[in-house]
C-alpha cells in the first residue's frame, strides 16, 4: 500500500508497475484510460500532486478548465518545483478552447520553473501518455535509451516531448538538439551562433526568441 508523502511534497512509496493516483480522479475518464493497462492505487491527501510515476516523479495535471479559468494552477506547481524531493512532469489540455492560453503555462513552466510540460489534447490522451511514462519505468535502461539510468527519475523522452513543442523544433530536430544541449537550462542560454550549426539559422531564431520572449 502506498503512504501518504507529508504535505503531499515527499517521497511517496510507489509499487512497481503502478501508478499512485489523487482520490479526486477516481472514476474519471483519465482514470479509466489508464485501467486495466497499468495497476492504479487511489490516495487522499496527495495535493498538489495528481499522480505518482515513482518515490520521487509526479505529474502535475491542468485540465482544459483550469487554463481558462486563470492562473490559479501556479500555486500548485510552484510548490512542487520548490520541492527537493520531487521531480514534476506537467500535463496540461491543450485544445480549441484553451489553445490561447497555452503559450502562457508553456513558457511559465518550461522557462520559469525549468520543468517539463506535456501537451494533451484530451483525457484519453492523457491517460495514454501517463501509462507510457509508467511503462517506460518498468523497462531495463539498456534497451531503452530514453529511460534515466535511476528509476525514479523523468524519462528523458519526457524531456524530449518538451523540446518538441518548441516553435521550430518538432521531432526531428529535438532529439538532435538534446545531443548538443541536454538540458532544458543549458539549451535556453544557448546562442543563435550555437543553435545554428545544429538546427538552421531559421529554427535557431525561433528558439532564441522562445526563450527570450517575456512570459
Amino acid at each position: 500500500m502506498a503512504r501518504n508523502p507529508p504535505e503531499g511534497t515527499g517521497p511517496m512509496h510507489v509499487p512497481f508497475g503502478h501508478v499512485v493516483a489523487n482520490e479526486k480522479w477516481r472514476g474519471s475518464q483519465l482514470a479509466q484510460g489508464m485501467q486495466g493497462k497499468i495497476k492504479i492505487v487511489f490516495e487522499d491527501g496527495l495535493a498538489p500532486v495528481d499522480f505518482y510515476l515513482s518515490s520521487r516523479s509526479c505529474i502535475l495535471y491542468v485540465t482544459e478548465a483550469d487554463l481558462v479559468a486563470g492562473n490559479g494552477y501556479r500555486k500548485r506547481l510552484v510548490r512542487v518545483r520548490n520541492s527537493s524531493n520531487l521531480q514534476g512532469i506537467v500535463i496540461v489540455e491543450k485544445t480549441q478552447m484553451s489553445e490561447q492560453y497555452f503559450s502562457a503555462i508553456q513558457k511559465f513552466t518550461v522557462l520559469d520553473l525549468g520543468m517539463v510540460l506535456l501537451p494533451v489534447a484530451s483525457p484519453m490522451e492523457a491517460s495514454c501518455l501517463i501509462t507510457q511514462l509508467v511503462q517506460e519505468q518498468t523497462k531495463e535502461p539498456s534497451k531503452n535509451p530514453f529511460l534515466s539510468k535511476k528509476r525514479g527519475q523523468i524519462p528523458e523522452l519526457s524531456l524530449l516531448r518538451t523540446v518538441q513543442q518548441i516553435p521550430g523544433v518538432g521531432k526531428v530536430k529535438a532529439p538532435l538538439l538534446l545531443q548538443k544541449f541536454p538540458s532544458i537550462q543549458q539549451l535556453s542560454n544557448a546562442s543563435v551562433r550555437e543553435l545554428e550549426p545544429v538546427v538552421g539559422q531559421a529554427a535557431a531564431q525561433h528558439i532564441q526568441a522562445f526563450f527570450t520572449q517575456p512570459s
